[in-house]
């Protein structure tokens, strides 16, 4: 997501907004590109990750479209995956992103040597399943 008035030539750091927050992206806050241009900060995703696991307030069942993935719940029922829960976003309630998405993007975000990113610990369990 691009700030408003943002000219897409000259697209700077700062011009970059979290889908889910609308945090501008800087040096301190890792974030994660999905497709189409769809961004998530690694405060967002750290939020998803545990309250996906745990059944937090802001758990979307279905009928939400996935902003990392561009899936709706018909695409996911087509590819396996119906009824998968996702993450909505308190900020903006149309952006949310689909528990495969945020397991594949917290695993991304923990592997980067260039942020101490840790996926959030939740009991004895590792995360999210599949």
């Amino acid at each position: 997501m691009y700030r408003d008035g943002v000219d897409e030539q000259d697209v700077r750091m700062e011009d970059v907004l979290c889908d889910f927050c609308h945090r501008s992206w800087s040096e301190e806050i890792p974030f994660l590109e999905g497709h189409r241009g769809a961004m998530i900060c690694g405060h967002c995703l750290a939020v998803a990750w545990t309250e996906i696991h745990v059944g937090g307030p802001n758990v979307a069942e279905s009928g939400y479209f996935c902003r990392m993935s561009r899936e709706s719940d018909e695409d996911r029922a087509a590819l396996g995956r119906a009824g998968e829960p996702g993450w909505r976003s308190p900020v903006d309630p149309d952006a949310a992103i689909a528990r495969r998405f945020i397991k594949q993007a917290a695993g991304v975000l923990h592997k980067d040597p260039d942020f101490d990113w840790r996926k959030p610990e939740i009991g004895v369990d590792d995360g999210p399943r599949d």
